[in-house]
């Protein structure tokens, strides 16, 4: 082969590789046809030196025989790269990683170095072969692994896995190694074969969702059944607990203190994990505060314990003051704000939690004791925003009617709740309670809708006197 037609070729590769790095938006792929073009470059380099400075027959044979090797490499290098990634795109293809690009052209050129220069490499592969033996000892394990990773896939880039003590999200796969991307937003490198060695948990296969838990004690005595009702309805306040699969709740301990209860959920992102655990453990502790159900925690010493008053007067007081700020029952006597103080009970909700729920059956009203509350009926949404005093439900509370709307808390808001039961003894004891307290339900509830002609208007005594049987009925006061 000439000298002309050696540069031309070396020449030739030189200008594809230049080329397609011009053209090419893929990072990867510019990288890779770097190294094409500096080999190239070498190559016509070291001609056009022979070309002009005449050395012995056999120096210059070797320096051909290396330079040849230099060209193949390079002209290989930008067929693979070329030929298996998106010129267009910056990315990968799933199918072939780097490695696996690497593995192609390492066997590409060992396969022509072997049959096509095998005479001219033989001595120099005999020593060479022994020399890189040992000092890639590591790295051709490392190596190896990384293969055996890309054709068995346990995880791919992009996967989310817990190996070797580390967790993460998996950004890159290369020969020495694997890099993990972990929720601080550090990197950890984890060499291939600790990798080939430790056991991997993919929190990304077989596909999404995927499933958490956290375990949670509560008081021996809290029934069961007790505790499994409030923990399901913390997990229905939750926007980032998947509805299906349906999460649960199963009873795993006995242990020193309390009864132990994993709460099981499912997520669409294990990315989140750590944000939905917190608002999982968030909505539990407002759920079983509510239902005065304890987290009890290691008692060191041992003590008699007494139930403090449900409610100390001091607290009653304070609170028949709220109820009589609340416009149904303003027309009633401070006594009678006493006895329905007596006979409610605190509630308190987290951010987010449903106090009520549209189309929910109901017998009970609540009154926002501080905090606020949103109001939304579908399918129109937010309504009005509820502050102390306000008050709502009364309609469930004096005739069994289902909720018209839902009302969530913004924020930790903490209401006095009234059930039916208890309206019914402080009505009973007094029956023109019913009558003021049903007066002003209607006002409000003809306030809310628009009279649409007088005839509607002249039969409001009717109504009103509809609207008391009603309550008498249900309250079981006729």
């Amino acid at each position: 082969m000439t000298h002309s037609l050696h540069l031309a070729l070396g020449a030739a590769v030189l200008v594809v590789s230049l080329a397609g790095r011009a053209a090419s938006a893929n990072s990867y792929v510019r990288r890779r046809l770097s190294l094409s073009a500096f080999l190239a470059l070498v190559y016509v380099a070291g001609n056009a030196v022979l070309w002009l400075v005449a050395l012995a027959p056999e120096a210059d044979a070797r320096i051909r025989s290396w330079e040849q090797l230099a060209l193949t490499l390079a002209a290989l290098n930008a067929l693979v790269v070329i030929a298996i990634n998106p010129l267009r795109e910056n990315r990968m293809p799933d199918r072939f990683p780097g490695i696996m690009q690497d593995t192609i052209l390492v066997g590409l050129f060992m396969l022509i170095a072997t049959f096509v220069f095998r005479e001219k490499i033989a001595t120099a592969s005999a020593v060479g072969a022994v020399v890189i033996g040992f000092a890639l000892q590591d790295t051709l394990g490392n190596a190896f692994a990384g293969l055996a990773i890309q054709m068995e896939k346990p995880f791919r880039v992009g996967h989310w896995i817990t190996v070797g003590g580390f967790e993460g999200r998996v950004a890159e796969i290369t020969w020495r190694a694997t890099k993990l991307r972990t929720k601080t937003g550090n990197f950890v490198i984890v060499p291939n074969n600790i990798i080939s060695k430790e056991a991997i948990t993919n929190y990304s296969e077989p596909a999404s969702p995927t499933r958490l838990q956290v375990e949670v004690g509560a008081s021996y005595l809290a029934p069961p059944a007790e505790v499994k009702a409030a923990l399901q309805e913390a997990l229905a306040n939750c926007r980032r607990v998947l509805k299906a699969p349906a999460p649960d709740v199963v009873l795993v301990d006995f242990a020193s203190s309390a009864v132990t209860y994993r709460v099981r959920f499912w997520v669409d992102d294990f990315e989140k994990d750590e944000v939905t655990r917190d608002e999982v453990r968030t909505a539990i502790y407002y759920a079983l505060h509510r239902h005065g159900i304890e987290i009890p925690w290691p008692i060191q010493v041992e003590y008699s314990r007494q139930e403090p008053p449900a409610d100390p007067p001091e607290r009653l007081v304070e609170r028949a003051r709220i109820l009589g700020t609340a416009g149904i029952f303003a027309s009633l006597s401070p006594r009678e704000h006493e006895r329905l103080a007596a006979a409610s009970r605190e509630r308190l909700f987290g951010h987010g939690d449903a106090i009520v729920r549209q189309g929910d059956a109901g017998s009970s009203l609540f009154v926002v004791s501080s905090g606020k509350a949103v109001v939304t009926v579908e399918p129109g949404g937010e309504v009005a925003t509820l502050g102390p005093g306000d008050y709502f439900g009364e309609m469930s509370l004096l005739t069994g009617e289902p909720r018209t709307a839902t009302v969530s808390a913004r924020g930790d808001c903490r209401v006095f709740e009234i059930d039916a039961e208890m309206f019914r003894q402080v009505a009973s004891a007094d029956p023109a309670v019913l009558e003021r307290v049903g007066r002003a339900a209607m006002e409000r509830r003809t306030e809310l809708h628009t009279v649409r002609d007088s005839a509607a208007a002249a039969s409001a005594p009717q109504v009103e006197a509809t609207f008391l049987l009603r309550m008498k009925r249900f309250l079981r006061l006729s």
